[in-house]
């Protein structure tokens, strides 16, 4: 995707946008907005009939406060609900931070969602999936046995959903549909997300952010019946955010794989889907 095509995309009036797009998007009005139409996405699943299997992120996390308490209000169960998380932290050696790090996934997760449900509304652990850097292929084998219902996510920077980081070398070349059927693996963090993350998540300090992750495959997340995305970091989500929807289908926005995904949909908010005007503040 050439330069100039870059800068034609990100200018285009939303209208234009849409009309170009080739995954469904809707825009809510503010970031708190979006937490909302991702809580009650989940809540909807967790309401289906029968078994629910789901693709959960820790990232975005503040909707999950909001499930919880509506989950504890009005009874609603995870009992029959099987949870596959995206990915977790690594350290320099490739082994999962421990459960007490304050950067774990699967400690958020069980400390922020599942350990706030009322006793009685909680997952089964045999339900609960997380990825293992010493066990790869575990986790599909449990998502094969069933399939997934739906997968939430955000997008990052770069368009990587979950920790598939853009796999750029200047010694090897991985196509499109290499990426596509990617599989659980360990991957080394970009210096992008390192970036981000530090900002987010520690102050700036990129010595704090675990420099590997374990991360689910692009195939097992587009296998998933609905995908939902949400991407509402304002001013440096506003470029990837239009990559995705009418962006060529590259390795460098891993993001862009999701287009022609008959399920999915992508949910911003207003600020981050405004068109981009370069230039000096």
């Amino acid at each position: 995707m050439t330069s100039a095509r870059v800068a034609e995309l990100i200018a285009l009036p939303l209208a234009d946008l849409r009309d170009r797009a080739r995954v469904p998007f809707a825009v809510v009005a503010d970031q708190a907005a979006v937490l909302e139409h991702f809580a009650q996405s989940l809540i909807a699943e967790l309401e289906r009939p029968g078994p629910v299997r789901l693709i959960l992120p820790v990232g975005p996390v503040r909707q999950y406060a909001a499930v919880v308490e509506e989950c504890n209000r009005r009874g609603i169960s995870w009992r029959n609900v099987t949870v596959f998380q995206m990915d977790e932290f690594c350290d320099w050696q490739g082994r999962p931070v421990p459960l007490d790090h304050p950067l774990s996934f699967e400690g958020y997760m069980r400390r922020e969602l599942y350990g706030r449900l009322r006793q009685e509304l909680r997952p089964l652990e045999e339900n609960l999936h997380f990825p293992h850097p010493f066990r790869p292929d575990e986790i599909s084998e449990a998502i094969a046995q069933g399939g997934v219902d739906a997968c939430f996510g955000g997008i990052g920077y770069h368009g990587h959903v979950a920790f598939n980081e853009p796999p750029l070398s200047r010694w090897c070349r991985i196509g499109v549909d290499e990426l596509r059927e990617s599989l659980t693996r360990v991957v080394v963090l970009g210096s992008d997300s390192i970036l981000v993350q530090s900002i987010n998540c520690a102050g700036g300090s990129a010595a704090a952010i675990p420099p590997m992750a374990v991360t689910l495959g692009m195939r097992d997340i587009l296998a998933s019946r609905r995908l939902r995305l949400y991407c509402a970091g304002g001013e440096r989500h506003r470029t990837v955010f239009r990559i995705t929807l009418a962006g060529d289908v590259m390795v460098e926005y891993p993001s862009t794989l999701v287009q022609g995904h008959p399920g999915a949909l992508v949910i911003t908010d207003e600020t981050t889907a405004r068109p981009v005007h370069v230039g000096l503040a």
